[in-house]
């Protein structure tokens, strides 16, 4: 997956000149606290430089995740269009680029953010969209009050920068905001799952319904070592490569979603788990069923349209 042109384009401008050195080091930097999931008062993107870091290094992964976890939502509830978006921590404006990427129509948004650089750098980047945009100086915990209800309520990897205390009211909040449906997008580790975990629960007993990943509203059949979790592959950028000191031109992005709704969706039959093994004449997938149940199943050609399907079944898609 590749940026927006037109993000692309912005995000080059805004790094024009910056000196490679100091931008590699605020992307260690940086990348660091995300991993250690540091909660020690400070912003991750405090400063100027860390914000562009965040631009280098982390916006293409996150927005991948983001936009995959959206088109999975919308492919379950494709009646759903929203007008308006509310986008909780913020940062530059990612979610609100992959949002208008999915719904075009998409007319005006609000972004809360703490961090002044980030707002500022969100700032130049939105000017090319097509959509109404208001920013808010302020944190997710704390300044929701200024915050204006939307047809459609994200938050990406903000949660696992949070005291564990704090999320179920900041959920409740989010949750009231939400005139149709709530995106939550985290990390794809044990911890993020868990995460997510605590949200779906809260959100079903708040009378929300499951949108994607699940194909039911029961239990998760998962359980550790075990943890639910997708993946994005993203491409990078050549001051992409140059900030993580990689070759590689493209990495994986590992995250988990919940996207809740206050309508049901259609339902499918199934989400597949993990990269499917294929075989001759024969496709194996990991996948969480509609009956609240997880297993491995193995299609061959003789089941027809199922194994058509099954070839070009990816990580994380939905089966009918």
């Amino acid at each position: 997956m590749e940026l927006p042109a037109a993000l692309r384009q912005g995000v080059d401008r805004l790094l024009e000149g910056v000196p490679p050195a100091a931008l590699k080091e605020a992307a260690r930097t940086l990348s660091e606290r995300y991993r250690a999931e540091t909660r020690d008062g400070r912003l991750h993107m405090a400063g100027d430089m860390a914000a562009k870091a965040y631009l280098a290094a982390r916006l293409p992964a996150t927005y991948a995740a983001v936009r995959a976890s959206l088109d999975h939502a919308a492919d379950a509830l494709p009646e759903f269009s929203p007008r308006s978006l509310l986008d909780v921590g913020a940062g530059p404006g990612t979610a609100l680029w992959a949002a208008a990427d999915q719904w075009p129509g998409l007319e005006k948004a609000t972004l809360l953010e703490a961090s002044d650089p980030a707002r500022k750098i969100g700032k130049t980047l939105a000017e090319a969209l097509a959509a109404q945009v208001e920013w808010i100086s302020g944190d997710a915990t704390l300044d929701l009050d200024r915050a204006p209800p939307a047809d459609l309520v994200t938050v990406a990897y903000v949660l696992d920068e949070l005291a564990p205390a704090s999320l179920p009211k900041l959920v409740e909040r989010l949750w009231g905001l939400a005139g149709g449906m709530l995106v939550v997008i985290e990390p794809g580790t044990p911890a993020g799952w868990r995460r997510i975990l605590a949200v779906r629960a809260q959100l079903i007993e708040a009378g929300g319904h499951i949108v994607a990943p699940c194909p039911h509203q029961a239990p998760c059949p998962l359980a550790a070592p075990d943890w639910c979790h997708f993946a994005r592959r993203v491409a990078r950028s050549r001051i992409h490569r140059l900030t993580k000191d990689a070759e590689v031109p493209w990495e994986d992005e590992k995250f988990i979603y919940l996207a809740v709704s206050r309508q049901p969706a259609s339902g499918f039959a199934a989400r597949v788990l993990a990269p499917p093994k294929s075989g001759s004449g024969k496709v194996a997938l990991k996948l969480c069923q509609a009956d609240g149940t997880a297993a491995e199943r193995l299609i061959t050609k003789r089941d027809g349209d199922a194994f058509r399907r099954a070839r070009r079944a990816d990580w994380g898609d939905s089966l009918p």
